[in-house]
């Protein structure tokens, strides 16, 4: 199973997750145009994605999705409350009412040889999942826009081998940055975006001998820096009470426009 950013970020985000088999994207924020020019640097097509999983329906989610799946009669996979948030998206033009599957935190799905597991988040957003993947005995996971965890998020990416994990914002950059105070609060709010500091204080919960990478994605334009994110997660993972160091572990951080490395378990 494989794992790769095409874009991550507050401006767009759209995630890969695969097999030889099965081709999944995990949002589609980006244009049509920038998701297929993504795809073709992973040796795919648009006509070879067999679904789309919408995490929720903010714009930076969902803004390329219209036009992607038009264009190549994608499925497209989310809860309920997303697939009727994205309806009431004008700008998204008609999308196929054949397209939509809908899906439920907890309740696994599976497409082909990958078996898919939403989770509930904390997002200020209709009914927002997370996504987990199982390849054979291999897990990945994909989660990004929570503003806080709980022993529910721990419990449920137990475990994995591989992880995407928000870690949006640096606290003391966005308080004195250039965001009006209430999309501050917002950012900072428990359905907001995850800080660098609980990202890795969320991540030190889930470090285990198994784990083999961990992307951090989602940082914010205006409020966070690539090292800043990087460093500020390593520091927590090792002054946290477990075994673990951060050099245990390769951690890396997703980019805003390139495809990130890709993880393969």
């Amino acid at each position: 199973m494989r794992m790769c950013s095409i874009a991550s970020g507050s401006s767009g985000n759209c995630v890969y997750v695969g097999t030889e088999a099965t081709h999944l994207l995990v949002d589609v924020g980006i244009s049509c145009k920038r998701t297929v020019e993504g795809l073709e640097k992973l040796g795919l097509t648009g006509k070879d994605v067999d679904g789309i999983l919408i995490t929720h329906e903010h714009a930076d989610h969902i803004n390329g999705l219209g036009v992607l799946s038009r264009k190549f009669e994608i499925p497209i996979y989310a809860t309920a409350g997303t697939i009727e948030a994205i309806k009431n998206t004008k700008s998204l033009g008609d999308i196929n009412e054949e397209l939509f599957h809908e899906v439920s935190a907890d309740e696994k799905m599976i497409l082909k040889d990958i078996t898919i597991n939403p989770m509930r988040i904390s997002h200020d957003a209709a009914q927002p999942v997370a996504y987990r993947f199982q390849y054979g005995k291999n897990r990945m996971a994909v989660v990004t826009d929570l503003g806080t965890y709980d022993d529910y998020t721990v419990e449920s990416l137990k475990g994995m081998d591989a992880l995407m994990l928000e870690a949006n914002h640096d606290v003391n950059m966005l308080q004195v940055g250039p965001y009006p105070y209430y999309l501050k609060q917002r950012i900072l709010g428990k359905r907001g975006h995850l800080s660098n500091e609980l990202s890795g204080k969320l991540l030190s919960r889930l470090m285990h001998d198994g784990l083999k990478a961990v992307c951090l994605g989602h940082l914010s334009k205006e409020n966070n820096l690539a090292e800043l994110a990087y460093e500020t997660v390593r520091l927590e993972i090792t002054m946290a009470d477990n075994p673990y160091k951060a050099d245990d572990f390769p951690i890396f951080v997703a980019n805003r426009n390139e495809l990130s490395r890709m993880v393969e378990i």
